[in-house]
C-alpha cells in the first residue's frame, strides 16, 4: 500500500491540510488541471459534494456514469487523494464532449494518430511528476491503475458498468527526456544513462456506433504517442498510463495518478463479498452519522462498512456482528491491522468499533437502543440463496426494526434482490418507510441501496405483530397438545 493510501486509511475528515511540495520551486509554480476520478457507480453525486466540502471546486458529472471532473491546482494535489468516495484518479490531458468521429474505421484510427501530436501533454506531465514525489517508490506496477485482480467478492467492483467492456491496452518504449517532462529535457545529453521512460495506453471504449474497436484505438493511438514521445513500451512495469476514455461521442485523453484503486485501503483480510470501501463511504454519508449515534451492521461480513465509519465518522459507536465465525474473525483481524498500522505510525489506536456473533434474527441488543443500521444484505448468489432470502428478509427486517429507535431511527440496506426486499419491506406492517434509492453496479450486478426511516409505530403492536404472535401461540398450544 502507498503511503497515500495509508494516510486516506488512518485520516478522518478534517485532516485534508496539504502536504508542502518537495521544493521551493515546486511551490512556487502552481498551476491548474482538470482531474477526473472513477466513483461507485450511482455514487456520483455523492462524490462531488465531498471535494465541494473538502477542496472547494465545483464538480461536472459526466453523462458516462461513474465519472466525476473538477479543477484543482497542484498545491492541493495531496488533497485529492485523501478523498473516500473515489476509486480512481487520472489528470485530464484533453477532452472532447462531443467528438464527430470518420464513417471508415482506416479514417477514425488515422485521426486519432494525428490527435496524439496535438494535445497539450505539458501541465499533465508535470501533474504527473508532481503526484509521483508523493508516493513511495514501488519496485514494480501490476496492470496499471486499478487493473489489479480483485479479490473474488460479490462488491468487487462497483465503479461503472463501463469496466465490464473490453479493456485494450498498447504501449511503447523510448529515451527518456521528452518534450514537456519538467526538469529532465537538459539532462539527456549529459547523462545517456538516464532512467527511461515507459509508458502504456488503455483504452476503454462504450458504444455501439464506433467502427473500431478498444484494442484497435490503443494499438494506433499508443504507436502515435511512441512516435511523439519516442518513449519505451511495457505493460506492467510502465512509469506512464495513458488512459483513451471513448464513451460514444465524449473522449477524454489523461494519465493515471493512481497505481490502485484507492478503495483498497482498510481491508486485509478479504472475505467473498467484500465490499469497497468507497461503496461504503457512499451508504455511511446517506444515512449522515451524527455525534454519539450508535451505528449497527448485523451482517458486517468482513467489517468493511463500519471500518470505514469508524475512521471518517469517528464521532459515533460502530457495533458489527454476524453469525459466521469466520466472518467475525476477519472483522477483528481487520480491526486490528488499522490499529497495529496506526501505532506504528505513533498515532491513536483506538477505534469506536466492537466485534459480536450473534444470530441476526434475534439479536442481544436492547429495543429501540440503535439509531442507524446499515448492512450489505445476501443477494442470494454467492452467500444464501434467493429461496432463502424469502424467509431472511422479513425476519432481519423485523428485528432491525425492533432495535432501531423509532420516528429518528434511519437503515441503509444495499441487496441485489430487489423483488424479495420490496415484498419483505409491504409485509412490515408500517414499520419502515423507504425515502430514497439509489441504483448502484455491484460486481456487474444491478443492486439497490434502500434508505428507511423509522416510523413510530410501536413494534409488536401492527397487525401483522398480531397476526403472527397469534400463530405462534396456537403452534405452541398444538405443541402441548401432543405432548
Amino acid at each position: 500500500m502507498s503511503s497515500l493510501e495509508d494516510a486516506a486509511a488512518e485520516q478522518g475528515p478534517e485532516t485534508t491540510e496539504p502536504i508542502p511540495a518537495e521544493n521551493d520551486a515546486n511551490a512556487a509554480h502552481i498551476i491548474t488541471v482538470t482531474v477526473g476520478a472513477t466513483v461507485p457507480t450511482g455514487f456520483e453525486h455523492t462524490a462531488a459534494e465531498e471535494v465541494k466540502e473538502k477542496i472547494g471546486v465545483d464538480v461536472h458529472i459526466s453523462k458516462d456514469r461513474g465519472r466525476i471532473y473538477f479543477p484543482i491546482t497542484t498545491d492541493k494535489l495531496f488533497q485529492v487523494h485523501l478523498l473516500r468516495s473515489v476509486d480512481n484518479l487520472f489528470v485530464v490531458v484533453d477532452r472532447y464532449d462531443h467528438y464527430t468521429f470518420k464513417e471508415s474505421k482506416e479514417e477514425t484510427l488515422k485521426e486519432l494518430q494525428e490527435l496524439a501530436s496535438k494535445l497539450p501533454w505539458t501541465n499533465a506531465l508535470e501533474v504527473w511528476k508532481l503526484n509521483r514525489s508523493f508516493k513511495k517508490k514501488k519496485c514494480f506496477r501490476k496492470g496499471g491503475s486499478g487493473a489489479k485482480t480483485k479479490p473474488n467478492t460479490e462488491a468487487v467492483d462497483a465503479t461503472t458498468e463501463e469496466q465490464d467492456l473490453p479493456q485494450a491496452a498498447a504501449a511503447v518504449e523510448t529515451q527518456a527526456n521528452v518534450e514537456g517532462i519538467p526538469e529532465e529535457e537538459e539532462s539527456t545529453e549529459a547523462a545517456p544513462e538516464a532512467k527511461v521512460i515507459k509508458f502504456r495506453v488503455t483504452c476503454s471504449r462504450a458504444g455501439d456506433k464506433h467502427s473500431f474497436s478498444s484494442n484497435e484505438a490503443a494499438r494506433d493511438f499508443g504507436g502515435a504517442v511512441q512516435e511523439f514521445f519516442q518513449w519505451k513500451a511495457d505493460m506492467t512495469k510502465f512509469d506512464v498510463e495513458v488512459l483513451l476514455n471513448i464513451h460514444n461521442d465524449e473522449v477524454v485523453i489523461g494519465i493515471a495518478l493512481t497505481e490502485e484503486s484507492l478503495h483498497r485501503r482498510n481491508i486485509s483480510h478479504f472475505g467473498p463479498t467484500t465490499l469497497r470501501s468507497t461503496l461504503c463511504y457512499g451508504m455511511l454519508r446517506l444515512c449522515k452519522p451524527q455525534a454519539s449515534d450508535i451505528i449497527l451492521d448485523p451482517m458486517c461480513g468482513t467489517g468493511a462498512i463500519p471500518l470505514e465509519g469508524a475512521i471518517e465518522f469517528n464521532s459515533s459507536f460502530y457495533v458489527a456482528g454476524d453469525n459466521n465465525d469466520m466472518a467475525v474473525n476477519r472483522t477483528v483481524n481487520n480491526v486490528f491491522h488499522i490499529q497495529r498500522r496506526r501505532a506504528d505510525k505513533g498515532s491513536a489506536s483506538g477505534m469506536p468499533i466492537d466485534t459480536v456473533r450473534w444470530d441476526l434474527c434475534s439479536l442481544p441488543i436492547r429495543t429501540s437502543s440503535i439509531d442507524i443500521i446499515i448492512t450489505d444484505m445476501p443477494f442470494g448468489k454467492r452467500m444464501g440463496s434467493r429461496k432463502k432470502n424469502w424467509d431472511l428478509y422479513p425476519s432481519c427486517l423485523r428485528e432491525m426494526a425492533r432495535v432501531c429507535r423509532p420516528g429518528s431511527g434511519k437503515a441503509v440496506l444495499l441487496t441485489q434482490d430487489k423483488k424479495c426486499f420490496s415484498k419483505a419491506l409491504s409485509r412490515m406492517g408500517g414499520l419502515w418507510r423507504k425515502l430514497h434509492t439509489v441504483w448502484v453496479n455491484v460486481g456487474g450486478l444491478h443492486a439497490g441501496v434502500f434508505l428507511l426511516k423509522r416510523t413510530a409505530n410501536t413494534f409488536g403492536q401492527t397487525p401483522e405483530d398480531v397476526y403472527e404472535s397469534r400463530g405462534a401461540n396456537n403452534a405452541q398450544d398444538e405443541e402441548k397438545e401432543l405432548s
